[in-house]
């Protein structure tokens, strides 16, 4: 695998940039929020950027939109869902890519789809510096298993200058798939270490009085969508077996999602009360950071991702977790370092690994430290986005 670029420390150039994502915030998920920060940064270092996506709610129903961060957005379908509106989106896609030719250098795709094979062509077509970034682990064996997605695979094999992945276990499935290890780059999510940071002792308290958490509940916090992918029935179960043992521990899921009517049911099967386990529902995004921070740990226990923000903005704010042991997650998480390790679905070994963190105050606090260290020397915004402006500088010489 190639090596990570160093941030670029020239004299910074001013860069053309066009990324096209099927979805895009307010839409939730690591890849459209992975595609708002990028953008919004290299934005306020000077550089140009613009999005295409789908629309449909929650987007505005408008063409052009500037959105919340000051990126300049591009709708270029009224929804998102159904084969014509895939079809829909791949030739406008490709269409504005030729019409707005002479305003960008670069075009970079996040995540993949049909508008993925349109776009690839339409920007070797116009001679187009290409950039791409898979956003999950199994992605490219999928795209393998279709026609379009095979072809999309040699595409990218043969014109993209980059393809960009978040882990070692997709590293040796872009190999498999026939990418070139010279085009592999890791480029990691990047988190915004200002907004996700530790607070005071007696901050936490307001908020926990705020959020009517108890003072004394050991807390253990799960943000995201409660769907099936993420191992919630393995965590609810492990939680049960580690409560046993300690009477003040307490499950807050933040989020929803399809699985919450059965979890609620599995709650009631193992005996978990409204004094151990709260459903905290869907909050917004700028809420995320107060509910980690009135946390005592955090806890992703699914057996497959590419690069958890949820993981990685929890170790930002100081939070130690308890995590499957999937390339994604022992790439942030050093177990007994950053928090602790166990295997996917083995319930006896996560209750294990709960208990011993909810237990250790001390062992809390020193492996919040290390967590936040990881994230703020690795993956705050500031260095993954310098890494953006490097391979910027390395695919665009001067002399173009």
């Amino acid at each position: 695998m190639t090596e990570s670029l160093t941030p670029f420390s020239g004299t910074r150039r001013q860069y053309r940039l066009v990324a096209i994502s099927d979805t895009y915030p307010p839409v939730v998920g690591g890849a459209e929020m992975d595609t708002q920060r990028v953008s919004a940064e290299l934005i306020r270092r000077g550089h140009q950027v613009t999005v295409f996506c789908s629309g449909g709610s929650p987007m505005p129903r408008v063409r052009d939109w500037l959105d919340s961060e000051g990126v300049p957005v591009r709708i270029l379908t009224a929804n998102r869902h159904g084969r014509l509106q895939h079809l829909a989106l791949a030739l406008r896609a490709a269409w504005e890519l030729w019409r707005t030719r002479a305003a960008f250098d670069i075009v970079f795709f996040s995540m993949s789809g049909l508008y993925l094979a349109t776009g690839l062509m339409a920007s070797r077509l116009l001679g187009k510096a290409i950039l791409s970034k898979m956003h999950g682990s199994t992605v490219i064996p999928s795209m393998a298993r279709s026609f379009i997605g095979r072809l999309e695979l040699r595409m990218l094999a043969k014109w993209a200058a980059r393809v960009m992945v978040l882990n070692d276990e997709m590293v040796q499935e872009a190999l498999d798939a026939g990418i070139p290890a010279t085009k592999l780059m890791h480029m990691p999510n990047p988190i915004d270490v200002d907004a996700f940071s530790p607070v005071s002792s007696e901050m936490r308290q307001e908020l926990r009085a705020r959020l009517r958490i108890p003072q004394s509940a050991q807390v253990l916090l799960y943000t995201g969508r409660l769907s099936h992918e993420k191992g919630l029935v393995w965590l609810m179960d492990a939680f049960a077996l580690a409560a046993e043992k300690l009477p003040e521990a307490m499950l807050v899921l933040v989020g929803d999602g399809p699985m919450r009517e059965a979890l609620e049911q599995q709650a009631k099967e193992r005996g978990l009360g409204p004094g151990s386990l709260r459903f905290a529902g869907r909050v917004a995004a700028a809420e995320v950071p107060d509910w980690l921070r009135a946390a005592d740990a955090f806890a992703l226990v699914s057996p497959n991702e590419g690069f958890s923000c949820a993981l990685a903005e929890a170790m930002s704010v100081g939070l130690p977790a308890v995590v499957s042991a999937i390339p994604a997650n022992v790439q942030l998480i050093d177990d007994g370092v950053h928090g602790y390790t166990a295997p996917p679905g083995d319930a006896a070994a996560t209750a294990s690994a709960i208990q011993r963190l909810l237990s250790d105050s001390e062992g809390q606090g020193r492996m919040g430290k290390a967590a936040r260290q990881r994230v703020v020397e690795n993956y705050s915004l500031g260095e993954i986005v310098g890494r953006y402006e490097s391979l910027f500088a390395e695919i665009l010489p001067p002399s173009r």
